[in-house]
């Protein structure tokens, strides 16, 4: 491996050089990185199938900029990241096939930009190394095609860092400033608060050296990214300290949370593990939980006695301030959030895992290949199996709410119409109807709301299964509909509305 600041400005003049008019379109050592993405995004729409509906979270971002569906209420948390990223399909087509065809294509070319954003850091085979092993996670290849925000937190980390320590080599370098400022931006843009966690280092780092460029292209970019959130926390919420407080109620609580436990159940596949209860996954399904932080240690070992640890530690250092929050400050768990932790955690994994395929000498180098390309053939097998089982179980829930809401229509509730209780919002969405709630983390309305409400359109309570129906809807009609009870408001009057 290249190693030292000159050997990486040799490389910079080198491609500099061969960017004239008679160069290759692609430059040297970035097509394997069109290759990995092209790859990422078969595989996507291969294994994940675009004819999977839109989700609970999907549903809430994807209906603010639709026109043949109503917003569902928007959370604290929340930010607007995800429906502008879904804005240039979904505010024309309810197709979702074309919705997920349209974000896997997306999920690949920004797995390519995010790994461009490291040439000349690591070799290239370390790099394709560490995209594959990131795109191969049942996490990463569920949750690219979907309308969720933490894959693009993870891009964004990806190429926050990489643009920092680029600029780190050759200050000089414009371009890798503006490459900071884009991936901090896009981390805010989706999620203000997870973009200052991953930022941490970062900031100290330019602070403590007085990179004052570095400096301002970070905060620079958190601003720009964040701008929209922070204003409407004035504007929707009372102010910004109303905000997070109100997000941090929403999500149980910040503070001295252990949630370990969580994520290793969560890993068997569950979308959202709250309350996560129930036994833990197969050792063979945690595994490699256990082994990654080894991993990543391992090449941060090896980085400092190569004298190259700046490199190697401030992806570790991101990585791990990234995953603080959710695995030592929350009461639940999903996967889906230690997504920028994988990505980051994925380039000294990917420089260790080299190592131990060329370093050892005579027989030991065969040993060494053998017990690694086992490894990663076990590690393949039980992500896709995870993958396809939590793909059959997703297909089977949202087919649910759409046999729901097709039972809904035949009651007579049809648009324009409101849902009220169990799982509201996504049957809501899957019948074209409104959903409100009068408590709870979305609670968007009122009791008399929901009545006046009913003298005009059709209004559904639903309550789900050991529940009870609420106090104002106990006097409608009530059905059956699979495990649900469905109470229906007695028609409006001719003279309603």
């Amino acid at each position: 491996m290249t190693d030292g600041a000159g050997a990486l400005l040799a490389a910079t003049r080198g491609r500099e050089q061969r960017s004239g008019p008679g160069a290759s379109r692609h430059a040297p050592g970035t097509r394997p990185f069109a290759v990995l993405a092209a790859v990422f995004t078969l595989t996507q729409l291969a294994l994940v199938r675009p004819v999977l509906g839109l989700g609970w979270d999907e549903i809430v971002y994807t209906s603010q900029v639709t026109s043949h569906h109503p917003a569902a209420f928007f959370s604290a948390p929340r930010s607007r990241g995800v429906s502008l990223l879904v804005a240039p399909v979904a505010s024309w087509s309810e197709s979702t096939v074309l919705l997920r065809v349209y974000l896997a294509l997306l999920s690949g070319l920004a797995l390519h930009l995010a790994l461009r954003a490291w040439r000349g850091l690591f070799p290239t085979r370390v790099l394709v190394t560490a995209g594959a092993f990131f795109a191969s996670l049942w996490v990463t290849l569920f949750y690219g095609p979907q309308a969720m925000p933490n894959y693009w937190v993870a891009i964004g980390a990806l190429i926050a860092v990489g643009g920092f320590l680029r600029h780190r080599a050759d200050p000089s370098s414009r371009g890798a400033l503006w490459t900071v400022a884009g991936g901090a931006a896009l981390m805010a843009w989706m999620r203000p608060t997870d973009a200052v966690w991953v930022t941490l280092p970062l900031l100290a780092l330019a602070l403590a050296g007085r990179h004052w460029r570095s400096l301002l292209a970070v905060a620079g970019g958190l601003a720009a990214g964040g701008a929209e959130w922070v204003i409407e926390a004035y504007t929707a919420f009372g102010g910004l300290g109303e905000r997070l407080a109100e997000a941090s109620r929403i999500q149980g609580g910040l503070g001295g949370h252990i949630a370990l436990d969580d994520q290793l159940r969560s890993l068997g596949g569950r979308a959202l593990c709250r309350p996560c209860t129930g036994s833990m996954p197969h050792p063979v399904i945690t595994l490699w939980w256990f082994v990654l932080p080894l991993l990543a240690v391992l090449g941060l070992v090896l980085a400092v006695r190569a004298r190259r640890t700046v490199r190697t530690l401030v992806p570790l250092a991101c990585a791990t301030t990234a995953a603080v929050p959710y695995l030592f400050m929350i009461e639940y768990a999903a996967p889906r959030f230690l997504q920028p932790a994988y990505a980051l955690l994925a380039i000294p994994v990917a420089d260790a895992l080299w190592h131990l395929v060329t370093a050892p000498r005579g027989p030991w180098l065969r040993t060494a290949r053998v017990l690694v390309a086992l490894a990663v053939a076990g590690h393949l097998t039980v992500q896709l199996t995870v993958l396809v089982h939590t793909v059959d179980r997703n297909l089977d829930s949202r087919r649910d709410w759409a046999r729901t809401a097709d039972e809904l229509h035949r009651l007579g509730v049809r648009p324009p119409c409101l849902i009220t209780g169990h799982e509201a919002i996504p049957i809501a969405y899957y019948a074209g109807c409104s959903s409100g709630a009068t408590s709870g983390n979305n609670e968007n309305t009122t009791v008399a709301a929901i009545l006046r409400t009913a003298a005009r359109v059709p209004v559904a309570a639903l309550t789900g299964p050991g529940g009870s129906p609420p106090g104002y809807a106990r006097s409608w009609p009530a059905h059956r509909v699979g495990d649900l009870e469905v109470r229906v408001a007695p028609a409006p009057g001719p003279d309603a509305g």
